[in-house]
């Protein structure tokens, strides 16, 4: 038999030789994971630098321009994005759908966090939009209750700010607090835009009004529940504590389960 490939065959084969398509090294490494893409994002709070890989969206931040966030990135996850044009259709449409209210499953990469960290994370999605938890709430529905702090800490650290909405996390006194996608600022715009109002959140804690409640079904709930807003002037109660509530005669609701805040984040 004869092993020996014919000149003219070789030839031919050679000719059948194509580069690999620019860029293709990089989307083999996004679509594994070890690398990004990152478009921009208008929002409420301006422009938003998204970032996603096959394994989900890994990045929302506000950042000055492209070369800051790409430095930013690579610091924080050791792989590199790379700028496209716009989000993929379906991720925009599933962003859309979020940011307005809907719930919709958004897949997201977290790597690099901890177990604490996710858990505060995905309490925070249980938020209804329009309506606000303080710290405590979020460490006493996961089972921390001594971990206000911690809990404050964990959503200064979510890299998906607004798809998971640390927004909506307000501090234990009742007031707005701070915010790591831009501040307090933004914090204030976002949530004015799903329908609260941090002016009169603030005027209520200072005022140590922390709860409401209904005189018609004796039930107490903290002040942006849906319940709550359903309750008309004439049949409003106002509490300082749940403790207060609770020797009332008030039981808490089932929907905001409202907890005693131990402390201030």
């Amino acid at each position: 038999m004869n092993d020996q490939i014919d000149p003219t065959t070789e030839s031919a084969l050679a000719g059948l030789r194509e580069p690999a398509p620019v860029g293709l090294a990089h989307a083999t490494l996004v679509a594994v994971g070890l690398a990004d893409d990152y478009a921009v994002l208008h929002s409420p709070v301006g422009p938003l630098r998204v970032a996603w890989n096959g394994r989900g969206v890994s990045a929302v931040e506000e950042a000055p321009d492209d070369g800051v966030f790409e430095a930013r990135f690579y610091a924080r996850t050791g792989r590199v994005a790379r700028r496209r044009d716009a989000l993929p259709a379906d991720l925009a449409r599933k962003i859309e759908r979020r940011l307005a209210g809907r719930h919709n499953r958004i897949d997201l990469d977290l790597r690099g966090s901890t177990a604490f960290e996710r858990a505060v994370w995905m309490k925070a999605l249980e938020i209804p939009r329009g309506e606000v938890r303080p710290y405590g709430w979020i460490a006493r529905e996961i089972g921390r209750p001594k971990a206000v702090r911690a809990v404050g800490t964990a959503l200064g650290q979510n890299p998906v700010p607004l798809i998971v909405p640390c927004h909506r996390v307000v501090r234990s006194d009742g007031m707005i607090g701070q915010y790591s996608l831009g501040g307090p600022r933004n914090k204030r715009t976002i949530l004015a835009g799903e329908g609260a109002d941090p002016d009169e959140l603030e005027t209520l804690a200072r005022a140590g009004i922390r709860y409401f409640g209904s005189d018609t079904t004796h039930i107490y709930c903290l002040p942006t529940c849906h319940d709550a807003r359903r309750v008309t002037e004439r049949h409003l109660v106002r509490f300082s504590s749940a403790g207060a509530a609770s020797a009332a005669g008030y039981r808490p609701c089932k929907h905001c389960r409202p907890t005693v805040a131990t402390a201030v984040a």
